[in-house]
């Protein structure tokens, strides 16, 4: 039911609330949410009227045992058809197709209903199917519209089936067939109960029998519609969830994301354990961005870190943040992995190989290659969130320095990724020396770290 509040920008949606243009396309998740809960809402609904239908189609010869129940069996099997057009038509928000669809099938129902059966024998008066009670099978149709239709639909439809079968009620007195004989007979056999008399005259249309109904029916329509008013507004609820989490997602690791989600205050408690940290950079970033147009610039960082995050959520890293040209990963946070440094050296290498196939690339375009190195500790951090009103999750002590540090070196040292003894040892630990990812290095001994007492060790990959 088109609803003239909703401008026509919003035609294709069914909202159950007042948008403004830009809250849509602001939120696809809502687009989203609404498309799926349509799709799925009519595949119910029609597999429900099937259902439905297949009972009343069995429950009908028991009832009628005759040859005359064919007819309403063929608009059984017509009204199915309808439901599957119904489904095909389907749109989210107002389609004058798909409302012309489900009129047409609550009108072919009425007509099913108060129209005489052209297969049947009797010569009954016109008001004769009013004393069975029929209008309960508009319930099947409502029943099933609420898993798919939005509330406005629903209220239409309990309007429009109210509508449909007053004015066909109007319809036989006016113009349907009498058979006095029944009246005088019933009059006669109840002579006494007047009021009872009147109830079971097969002539009589009974108004306020009918207005009882639709008023009733009407009831039940108004309420399933609040009720799926209810669930619509869950229902993007939900679906602001699920953009919120998505947006967490540009910025936080998979990992931090689920951490944030499932707890109320997950970051609040300071944590201190070993991680593995990577870092990440490209080398003369700064002389390649001068010589170049800014749009390229970015378009070349945003390739470059798109490939980059990849990796880190592939090897189950939290991305730290972006330094530029470069980037800082975490292995083992919020909470510690059983294989946090094999993960870290593994991304490394990955990361690596990722880059190659960038460089290949940017060859066949005619661009210059990139130059990224990589650099990696393995030790105990600080971990807590900090700030007041814009909090931000902090990874805190040497551990960091020295793995930015350790990135510098391998300026001077044969292959771009480069990593600590500590973060040897400690793979060695979790996957043992002669795993894949700790072939072709080479040791180099007696490297001097700012911010680190004694040299050390630090082994060069690539």
């Amino acid at each position: 039911m088109a609803d003239s509040s909703i401008t026509p920008s919003f035609s294709r949606f069914d909202l159950p609330e007042r948008l403004t243009q830009s809250d849509i396309e602001a939120n696809r998740f809502t687009e989203a949410a609404l498309e799926r809960h349509k799709r799925e809402g009519m595949e119910l609904a029609v597999r429900a009227r099937w259902l439905a239908l297949a009972v009343v189609a069995v429950m009908l010869p028991l009832l009628n045992p005759s040859w005359d129940v064919l007819y309403y069996h063929l608009m059984l099997a017509l009204m199915a058809g309808t439901g599957l057009l119904a489904q095909r038509v389907a749109r989210v928000g107002v389609s004058r197709l798909e409302l012309a669809v489900l009129f047409c099938d609550l009108a072919l129902l009425t007509i099913v209903l108060v129209a005489p059966n052209p297969f049947s024998q009797n010569d009954w008066p016109s008001a004769a199917p009013y004393q069975f009670e029929l209008f309960q099978y508009f319930l099947i149709i409502l029943a099933a519209g609420t898993m798919a239709y939005s509330w406005r639909t629903i209220a239409a439809m309990g309007l429009w089936a109210a509508g449909m079968w007053l004015t066909a009620a109007g319809m036989v007195w006016w113009f349907g067939k009498t058979d006095l004989a029944l009246s005088e007979a019933v009059n006669t056999a109840l002579a006494g109960f007047p009021e009872f008399a009147q109830l079971a005259d097969p002539n009589r249309v009974n108004f306020d029998l009918r207005l009882q109904e639709t008023v009733v029916f009407l009831i039940v329509a108004l309420t399933l519609a609040l009720s799926v008013r209810r669930f619509n507004r869950l229902l993007l609820s939900n679906a602001a969830l699920e953009r919120e989490r998505e947006n967490l997602s540009r910025y936080f690791s998979p990992n931090v994301v689920d951490e944030l989600s499932q707890h109320d205050e997950p970051l609040k408690q300071i944590r201190s354990h070993d991680i593995a940290v990577l870092f990440v950079d490209i080398a003369d970033f700064t002389a390649f961005a001068a010589e170049r147009d800014p749009n390229e610039v970015i378009e070349t960082l945003r390739e470059f870190h798109a490939r980059m995050e990849q990796e880190v959520f592939r090897f189950n890293g939290t991305l730290d943040k972006y330094l530029g040209d470069g980037l800082m990963a975490t292995f083992g946070t919020p909470e510690p992995g059983e294989k946090d440094a094999s993960n870290a050296l593994r991304c490394a290498r990955a990361m690596q190989v990722s880059v190659q196939d960038l460089n290949r690339d940017r060859a066949r375009w005619g661009q210059p290659t990139i130059d990224a190195r990589f650099g990696l500790h393995y030790g105990p951090v600080v971990l807590a969130d900090i700030g007041t009103s814009r909090l931000e999750y902090a990874v805190i002590g040497n551990t960091v320095n020295v793995a930015s540090r350790i990135e510098r070196l391998t300026r001077t040292l044969p292959g771009p990724v480069a990593f600590s003894d500590d973060l040897k040892t400690r793979v060695v630990e979790e996957v043992g020396a002669n795993d894949l990812v700790l072939e072709e290095i080479g040791e180099f001994r007696d490297q001097t770290i700012r911010g680190l007492d004694k040299s050390i060790t630090v082994w060069s990959a690539g």
